[in-house]
Protein backbone atom coordinates (compact mmCIF):
# COMPACT_ATOMS: atom_id res chain seq x y z
CA UNK A 1 0.00 0.00 0.00
CA UNK A 2 1.39 3.38 -1.00
CA UNK A 3 1.88 6.01 1.69
CA UNK A 4 0.39 9.46 1.19
CA UNK A 5 2.83 12.28 0.35
CA UNK A 6 4.66 13.94 3.25
CA UNK A 7 4.21 17.69 3.61
CA UNK A 8 7.84 18.41 4.47
CA UNK A 9 7.37 22.15 4.83
CA UNK A 10 4.65 21.74 7.44
CA UNK A 11 6.56 18.91 9.13
CA UNK A 12 9.65 21.12 9.38
CA UNK A 13 7.60 23.96 10.89
CA UNK A 14 6.15 21.59 13.48
CA UNK A 15 9.53 20.08 14.38
CA UNK A 16 11.20 23.44 14.89
CA UNK A 17 8.26 24.68 16.96
CA UNK A 18 8.52 21.55 19.12
CA UNK A 19 12.22 22.32 19.69
CA UNK A 20 11.31 25.81 20.89
CA UNK A 21 12.58 27.72 17.87
CA UNK A 22 10.73 30.62 16.25
CA UNK A 23 9.05 29.83 12.91
CA UNK A 24 11.60 28.67 10.39
CA UNK A 25 12.54 31.16 7.69
CA UNK A 26 13.40 29.34 4.47
CA UNK A 27 16.76 30.31 3.01
CA UNK A 28 16.79 32.41 -0.11
CA UNK A 29 20.27 32.41 -1.57
CA UNK A 30 20.98 35.62 -3.43
CA UNK A 31 24.41 34.65 -4.70
CA UNK A 32 24.87 32.96 -8.04
CA UNK A 33 26.78 29.70 -7.97
CA UNK A 34 29.70 28.94 -10.21
CA UNK A 35 29.15 25.28 -11.06
CA UNK A 36 31.47 23.55 -13.43
CA UNK A 37 31.25 20.41 -15.49
CA UNK A 38 34.21 18.04 -15.18
CA UNK A 39 36.40 17.92 -18.26
CA UNK A 40 37.55 14.36 -17.56
CA UNK A 41 35.44 11.42 -18.69
CA UNK A 42 33.39 9.86 -15.89
CA UNK A 43 35.56 6.75 -15.69
CA UNK A 44 38.42 9.02 -14.53
CA UNK A 45 36.45 10.99 -11.92
CA UNK A 46 37.51 11.09 -8.29
CA UNK A 47 34.14 11.14 -6.53
CA UNK A 48 33.55 12.65 -3.08
CA UNK A 49 30.54 11.95 -0.88
CA UNK A 50 28.73 14.24 1.55
CA UNK A 51 25.56 13.08 3.30
CA UNK A 52 23.26 14.85 5.77
CA UNK A 53 21.59 11.81 7.33
CA UNK A 54 23.36 11.86 10.70
CA UNK A 55 25.68 9.04 9.66
CA UNK A 56 28.65 8.04 11.80
CA UNK A 57 30.82 4.99 12.51
CA UNK A 58 30.43 2.83 15.61
CA UNK A 59 32.91 4.28 18.09
CA UNK A 60 32.58 7.87 16.83
CA UNK A 61 30.53 10.36 18.82
CA UNK A 62 26.94 10.40 17.55
CA UNK A 63 25.39 13.67 16.45
CA UNK A 64 23.18 15.57 18.89
CA UNK A 65 19.89 17.17 17.98
CA UNK A 66 20.14 20.92 18.46
CA UNK A 67 22.09 22.80 15.82
CA UNK A 68 24.94 20.32 15.61
CA UNK A 69 27.16 21.78 12.88
CA UNK A 70 29.92 19.22 13.31
CA UNK A 71 30.77 16.66 10.67
CA UNK A 72 32.26 13.19 10.66
CA UNK A 73 34.88 11.67 8.40
CA UNK A 74 34.11 8.11 7.37
CA UNK A 75 36.79 6.11 5.63
CA UNK A 76 35.69 4.39 2.43
CA UNK A 77 37.35 1.27 3.90
CA UNK A 78 34.77 1.16 6.72
CA UNK A 79 32.68 -2.01 6.67
CA UNK A 80 29.00 -1.22 6.13
CA UNK A 81 28.00 -3.04 9.33
CA UNK A 82 29.90 -0.42 11.36
CA UNK A 83 27.86 2.49 9.92
CA UNK A 84 25.27 4.03 12.28
CA UNK A 85 22.61 6.72 11.86
CA UNK A 86 20.89 9.14 14.21
CA UNK A 87 18.58 11.99 13.26
CA UNK A 88 15.50 13.75 14.58
CA UNK A 89 13.79 14.40 11.24
CA UNK A 90 13.38 11.04 9.49
CA UNK A 91 12.42 7.48 10.28
CA UNK A 92 15.70 5.64 10.89
CA UNK A 93 14.31 2.13 10.33
CA UNK A 94 15.58 1.72 6.75
CA UNK A 95 18.89 3.53 7.27
CA UNK A 96 19.68 1.33 10.25
CA UNK A 97 18.82 -1.80 8.24
CA UNK A 98 20.87 -0.65 5.22
CA UNK A 99 22.91 2.56 5.61
CA UNK A 100 23.27 2.75 1.82
CA UNK A 101 19.78 4.27 1.57
CA UNK A 102 21.23 7.49 3.02
CA UNK A 103 24.94 6.87 2.54
CA UNK A 104 25.65 5.02 -0.75
CA UNK A 105 29.17 3.89 0.12
CA UNK A 106 28.75 0.36 -1.23
CA UNK A 107 27.31 1.72 -4.46
CA UNK A 108 30.26 4.07 -4.96
CA UNK A 109 32.75 1.31 -4.19
CA UNK A 110 30.98 -0.84 -6.80
CA UNK A 111 31.16 1.96 -9.38
CA UNK A 112 34.93 2.11 -8.85
CA UNK A 113 35.28 -1.68 -9.10
CA UNK A 114 33.38 -1.84 -12.38
CA UNK A 115 35.22 1.15 -13.85
CA UNK A 116 32.22 3.51 -14.08
CA UNK A 117 34.12 6.09 -12.02
CA UNK A 118 37.83 6.36 -11.39
CA UNK A 119 38.41 6.47 -7.66
CA UNK A 120 37.25 7.61 -4.26
CA UNK A 121 39.16 9.79 -1.82
CA UNK A 122 40.17 8.35 1.54
CA UNK A 123 36.93 9.36 3.26
CA UNK A 124 33.41 10.69 2.94
CA UNK A 125 31.86 13.43 5.09
CA UNK A 126 28.59 13.38 6.98
CA UNK A 127 26.59 15.74 9.14
CA UNK A 128 23.13 15.89 10.60
CA UNK A 129 20.82 17.96 8.43
CA UNK A 130 17.97 19.95 9.85
CA UNK A 131 20.30 22.62 11.21
CA UNK A 132 18.20 25.60 12.16
CA UNK A 133 20.84 28.24 11.54
CA UNK A 134 21.33 28.70 7.81
CA UNK A 135 24.01 31.26 8.69
CA UNK A 136 26.06 28.64 10.57
CA UNK A 137 25.72 26.22 7.66
CA UNK A 138 26.77 28.91 5.18
CA UNK A 139 29.59 30.40 7.26
CA UNK A 140 30.99 27.39 9.14
CA UNK A 141 29.90 23.94 7.98
CA UNK A 142 29.75 24.41 4.19
CA UNK A 143 33.17 26.11 3.92
CA UNK A 144 34.74 23.37 6.07
CA UNK A 145 33.31 20.67 3.80
CA UNK A 146 34.36 22.51 0.65
CA UNK A 147 37.88 22.81 2.04
CA UNK A 148 37.97 19.07 2.69
CA UNK A 149 36.74 18.25 -0.83
CA UNK A 150 39.37 20.54 -2.33
CA UNK A 151 42.07 18.91 -0.20
CA UNK A 152 40.79 15.52 -1.40
CA UNK A 153 41.11 16.75 -5.01
CA UNK A 154 37.69 15.42 -6.01
CA UNK A 155 36.33 16.06 -9.49
CA UNK A 156 32.69 15.72 -8.43
CA UNK A 157 30.88 15.40 -5.12
CA UNK A 158 27.75 13.37 -4.59
CA UNK A 159 25.52 15.23 -2.13
CA UNK A 160 22.93 13.05 -0.38
CA UNK A 161 20.32 15.10 1.49
CA UNK A 162 17.95 13.51 3.96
Amino acid sequence: MRQPPVDYIERTREQYAALGYPPYQWVRNQESLALSIPIKPMHEWRVGLIASGGIYVAGQVAFHFRDDISYREISFDTPTDRIRTTHFAYDLTDSRRDPNVVFPMDTLRGLVRDGTVGELPHCAYTFMGGIYSARKVRDVLAPALVTRLLQDKVDVALMVPV
